[in-house]
């Protein structure tokens, strides 16, 4: 007999091994991240418990699945939407438990009043988002979402649909001519003493992380879903990423003083996840000791140039001097989170690179009144 729970989170995080199995793609965050992001009260996203929950589903001992439903007030006042959201559901190719864990999420939203449901949202639009529906052979980069080809199935035989096209991408380090992103504009920022490249050390990234945050919110504000994210958010989403980062693959720029521009990226960290199966033990500082010996794979988080700057050659030039680096310090590949169809600047970029395709993914919605 197939068997919902409400908050158990040793199950939640099981549940994609076991639904999944060994030879899987998927790689989870470490155990006790996922754990904090679940925590109201410490996750600045949930207040109290009234604004998220989570479910999974189980049968004759096994975790079949799970999925988080919960609320982004902000985005809903920002945009105007009416939505709640799901996220993480990750699912056995089992319609009963994909019905019930759906289900689930649906009822949670559905008493609450929203007029509709989307995800995946882990946990919200700065983070991962989507449902992967193509590339399902290549494997993951940190921070992007990987899913079995019968995830969107399940989905609309559920009745959801698919809406916002995304695509992440892959480059060759190596095989990218450095010179090809450089021209008149951009020597002309480089000979410039307003613009200066701010130090990135293990002794200024807080204060680098925080530049990335204000560049972040003036770049992305005319994106669709962006909710300009507050310091206490965003030092919280960073703090795992803060104590795995290269700092000579990642830059920022400043202006007359001020952040200007940035490219913050680091070592791909999924091998070493998938070599200590997201969890803390005794051997995985030896593990991530060996992974940063060997680690040749890095991802682009996210890159941005202030609004009153864009159009004028300095992304190139904070590219430059990142590909640079990654050649130097020996990467091999760079992968980066998505990109939406309508980001037409972004993907032509890409193709300027040579950047092969690497997944795509759509969000998923249903409205939740006839």
């Amino acid at each position: 007999m197939l068997q919902l729970r409400e908050r158990d989170f040793e199950a939640f995080f099981e549940a994609p091994f076991s639904a999944y199995g060994p030879d899987s793609l998927y790689v989870s965050p470490m155990k006790s991240d996922l754990r904090r992001f679940l925590a109201a009260g410490i996750n600045p996203l949930f207040p109290d418990d009234a604004t998220f929950t989570w479910f999974t589903a189980h049968r004759d001992g096994r975790v079949l699945g799970r999925i988080t439903a919960h609320v982004h007030a902000a985005s809903n006042a920002l945009h105007g939407f009416d939505r709640a959201y799901f996220g993480y559901f990750d699912c056995a190719d089992d319609a009963d438990a994909a019905r019930a864990l759906l289900g689930a999420a649906e009822d949670w939203a559905r008493n609450r009043g929203f007029a509709e449901i989307a995800g995946n949202f882990n946990l919200t639009a700065m983070q991962q988002i989507g449902v992967q529906t193509g590339g399902f052979e290549h494997p993951p980069y940190t921070d992007l979402i990987h899913n079995p080809p019968h995830i969107p199935r399940l989905l609309e035989e559920n009745g959801y649909t698919a809406f916002f096209p995304m695509s992440t991408f892959e480059n060759r380090v190596g095989s990218i001519a450095l010179e090809s992103l450089t021209g008149p504009a951009q020597r002309a920022i480089l000979d410039s003493p307003e613009f200066s490249f701010a130090p990135v050390t293990w002794s200024t990234i807080d204060q680098r992380m925080e530049d990335a945050r204000v560049i972040l919110n003036d770049a992305f504000a005319k994106n669709p879903m962006f909710v300009p994210v507050s310091a206490e958010e965003f030092h919280f989403q960073a703090k795992e990423m803060k104590w795995i980062m290269d700092p000579r693959i990642s830059a920022v720029l400043h202006h007359r003083g001020e952040p200007a521009a940035c490219i913050i990226c680091i070592p791909d960290l999924n091998p070493f996840l998938r070599a200590t199966r997201s969890r803390l033990g005794l051997a995985t500082p030896w593990h991530f000791l060996r992974h940063r010996m060997r680690r040749d794979r890095a991802v682009l988080i996210f890159s941005g140039v202030i609004s009153r700057l864009q159009g004028q050659g300095v992304n190139a030039v904070v590219l430059h001097r990142i590909l640079g680096a990654m050649q130097r310090a020996g990467y091999a590949t760079l992968g980066g989170t998505w990109i939406s169809d309508t980001n037409h600047a972004s993907l032509a970029q890409k193709r300027k690179m040579g950047a092969t395709a690497l997944h795509r993914l759509h969000l998923f919605r249903k409205a939740l009144r006839a």
